[in-house]
């Protein structure tokens, strides 16, 4: 289900917090269905239950979980999990742009960029988009 990177510089509970993101927001995860249990996925994982906390406490601060109390955490609704994810790359993307524009790279120059790195993705496989 989930496997750790100790070579990525990231903190586990950041690489925890972005594999689930991306299971919900592709529909592995449906929405109400249970999360892991903290102590379960922590045995699982080889981690600390506390560092599994963390994580699900930050996926339901930004709206891909709920939690109930006596029940455990369960899949929230899709859709406002990807707006919180889309407001996030927008957040993102507005940082690179500056930064392109200040490097003094044309606007054309930054949408055929764009375009190579789209056609990139889509050559490893790692696009899902629609045209």
């Amino acid at each position: 289900m989930i496997l750790i990177d100790y070579k990525d510089r990231r903190p586990i509970y950041e690489q925890v917090i972005e594999k689930f993101q991306q299971m919900i927001l592709c529909g592995a995860l449906e929405p109400d269905s249970p999360m892991p249990s903290v102590r379960s996925l922590a045995m699982e994982l080889s981690l600390n239950p506390n560092t599994i906390q963390r994580a699900y406490q930050e996926l339901e601060r930004q709206g891909y979980i709920y939690t109930m109390k006596g029940k455990g955490s369960f899949v929230s609704n899709s859709l406002k999990a990807a707006d919180h994810k889309r407001r996030e790359i927008q957040e993102e993307l507005e940082k690179c742009v500056s930064k392109v524009f200040m490097t003094g790279i044309t606007e054309n120059e930054f949408r055929d960029m764009v375009e190579i790195s789209i056609t990139n993705m889509k050559n490893k496989g790692n696009y899902q988009g629609t045209e």
